[in-house]
């Protein structure tokens, strides 16, 4: 009987029977469930914001999920339950929850819709991009810039920050001039790692389909 050791949670089902202190893991890994119940949370965001118009509770949740977007990678290094199907899984819902939500802001008016449009055209044109070379042609996965990270974490502050800015809540202007303060900058850097990150991209192709 292995022993599992006392900093490491137990895997909830591993890889064809693969001890827990093993590094393959499969499918339902505690940072893959804790990714799933953030992506759950998305139809409580939707109905908060869109089905009873409640602003407030709309941006405490999703400011919530995107401040817990870094849980699960965290849970995976820390505790060595890094999985393949992880590493696709963990940011396709990260974009799903973005492209999604953002969609609904517009459509409720929390934001400006050029803004909005503009990050949605850089989301869908580069994370499709990133998606179709990854998924058919073996792009190669390749990490993510000090900048790119950066431009993540603003934008993903930036669209609770709006939403609560037209809540009824007490401190909603100071939420709506934060949002205008780092919406630029997030909007520039954004635009400015998609130019950057194509020599990575070209070259990451063609290792992948070497």
């Amino acid at each position: 009987m292995v022993e599992q050791s006392s900093n490491e949670p137990p895997a909830l089902i591993t890889q064809s029977g693969v001890a827990p202190g093993r590094r393959k893991w499969g499918v339902w890994t505690w940072p893959n469930l804790i990714t799933l119940i953030r992506l759950a949370c998305l139809p409580i965001f939707l109905w908060l914001l869109l089905g009873r118009d409640d602003r407030a509770s709309a941006g405490w949740l999703l400011l919530g999920l995107g401040g817990t977007d870094w849980v699960d990678g965290w849970v995976a290094r820390r505790f060595n339950q890094v999985s393949e199907f992880g590493k696709m899984f963990d940011p396709t819902a990260d974009r799903l929850l973005f492209i999604v939500g953002l969609t609904a802001i517009m459509i409720d008016g929390s934001a400006p819709r050029w803004f909005c449009i503009l990050v949605l055209i850089r989301e869908v044109l580069f994370g499709g991009t990133i998606a179709i070379l990854t998924l058919f042609f073996s792009m190669e996965r390749f990490d993510v810039t000090y900048l790119g990270k950066w431009a993540t974490f603003l934008l993903m502050g930036v669209f609770p920050a709006f939403v609560l800015g037209e809540s009824d809540i007490g401190i909603h202007l100071f939420f709506t001039i934060s949002a205008w303060i780092a919406g630029p900058i997030g909007l520039i850097l954004s635009y400015y790692t998609a130019i950057v990150y194509l020599p990575t991209i070209r070259s990451s192709l063609a290792r992948g389909r070497a």
